[in-house]
C-alpha cells in the first residue's frame, strides 16, 4: 500500500535483480509507474505478488493485488500473473539480518529484496512446471 518493490530477471530467466522500490500509495500512479518501468526495461510479463493468508485464504490485501494486476494488464498490454508471495517479506528480513542491514536503509530496500525473492520463486516454479 505504501511501498512496491520491483525486480527484473535476465533473458535466460535465471537471475533476478532488484530494480527499485516505489514509494507511492496511489493505486493508479503506482500502476502507471510499474507499467512504464516494465515496458522501458523490455519486460515480457509482469509478476504481481499475491498476499494470501497462511491457510491459503484471500483477504482484502489479496483482492487489492488482484485489482492491481488487472489494471497493470490493461495499461501495459503485457500478460500479468499473480504469484503467491507468502513469507517473502519474512525471508527478506532474514537476509537483511544476515547482512546486518538495519534502520532506514533496511526499510528502504526490504521491498526490493522481497520482489527479488518473489521473482526467483516464480522462475523456479516455471522451470519445474
Amino acid at each position: 500500500m505504501k511501498r512496491t518493490g520491483i525486480a527484473i530477471c535476465d533473458s535466460n530467466e535465471i537471475l533476478a535483480s532488484p530494480v527499485c522500490v516505489l514509494f507511492e500509495s496511489s493505486f493508479k500512479k503506482c500502476g502507471s509507474y510499474v507499467a512504464q518501468k516494465a515496458i522501458s526495461l523490455g519486460a515480457e510479463m509482469i509478476i504481481v505478488g499475491l498476499p494470501v493468508n497462511m491457510d491459503g485464504s484471500k483477504g482484502e490485501s489479496a483482492k487489492r493485488c488482484e485489482d492491481f494486476a488487472k489494471f497493470l494488464e490493461e495499461i501495459s498490454f503485457l500478460p500479468v500473473k499473480l504469484f503467491d508471495e507468502r513469507q517473502t517479506t519474512m525471508l527478506a528480513h532474514t537476509y537483511l539480518n544476515n547482512t546486518n542491514t538495519r534502520g532506514q536503509k533496511r526499510k528502504d530496500i526490504v521491498d526490493a529484496v522481497s520482489a527479488v525473492i518473489l521473482l526467483e520463486d516464480y522462475l523456479k516454479y516455471k522451470a519445474n512446471n
